[in-house]
């Protein structure tokens, strides 16, 4: 059994896994001051809801973009499950050449994203993530790691248009637009709503177009992240959405490395 944590900056999502099937995954709020027992707390109780327990666990494997909680989750790992924990960083083989100026400076999720994508097309691919920003991560048909985009997130945007304008209330994205071609909103809510979803859905479409020209014609694309499902199905260049491809990354790289 291996326990699998992306660690997020406004959600961190959590798998087990039996061999090659995930056989339960969670979400919850990141909360970047929590401790390696508050942590342990946390994630036993969400195992136990599937009627697992930690000591079934036999390693770990922890991808974060927040560093105060990386050390937490490897003290976690440490105290309260058996085999090794692996984090996701410099000296961890991938099988994935980064070419990037810095590699260091790549998100632990951005190249774990891409291995994903890599290992399911075979082939030049992107990672588009909906997440506190939106990033696009792009491989080339020979595997390698050649770089990306990152532009603000949904929520920050939402968040940043309620905040900067007086009579604009925040909204939320769980109501349906209906079919593209009724952008023209009859309320300020609906207003709102079509600017956020066709807006974000024609940006994305506009660099994904830009990446097709420079990676060639055969580039798939696939999308994850909270928010893809509300703004995937207005995009007319991205089909796909993996709700796991974080999780399924995590381990591919545990097992590259045993």
């Amino acid at each position: 059994m291996l326990l699998a944590v992306d660690v997020g900056n406004t959600q961190s999502h959590v798998g087990v896994f039996d061999g090659h099937e995930l056989v339960a995954h969670w979400r919850f709020a990141t909360e970047a001051d929590e401790t390696a027992d508050e942590l342990a707390v946390r994630i036993s109780g969400l195992v136990a809801l599937s009627d697992l327990r930690l000591g079934q666990v036999d390693g770990s494997i922890v991808s974060s973009v927040v560093p105060q909680l990386t050390p937490e989750y490897a003290g976690m790992c440490a105290r309260y499950l058996d085999g090794e924990c692996l984090i996701v960083g410099p000296g961890l083989s991938t099988g994935m050449p980064i070419q990037l100026d810095n590699p260091r400076e790549l998100g632990a999720d951005r190249l774990v994203n891409a291995v994903a994508a890599y290992d399911r097309f075979a082939g030049p691919c992107a990672v588009a993530d909906f997440g506190t920003a939106i990033t696009f991560d792009v491989v080339s048909a020979e595997g390698k790691y050649l770089g990306g985009v990152i532009g603000p997130g949904v929520e920050i945007s939402m968040e940043a248009l309620a905040q900067r304008t007086a009579k604009l209330p925040p909204i939320e994205l769980g109501e349906p637009l209906g079919e593209p071609g009724g952008v023209i909103g009859k309320s300020t809510h609906a207003s709102l709503q079509s600017g956020i979803v066709y807006g974000f859905a024609g940006a994305v479409d506009a660099v994904a177009r830009r990446v097709e020209r420079e990676l060639g014609p055969e580039t798939q694309f696939v999308a994850t992240g909270g928010h893809a499902q509300a703004i995937i199905p207005f995009c007319e260049m991205i089909d796909e959405v993996d709700d796991l491809l974080t999780l399924t990354g995590l381990r591919l790289i545990w097992e590259r490395n045993h």
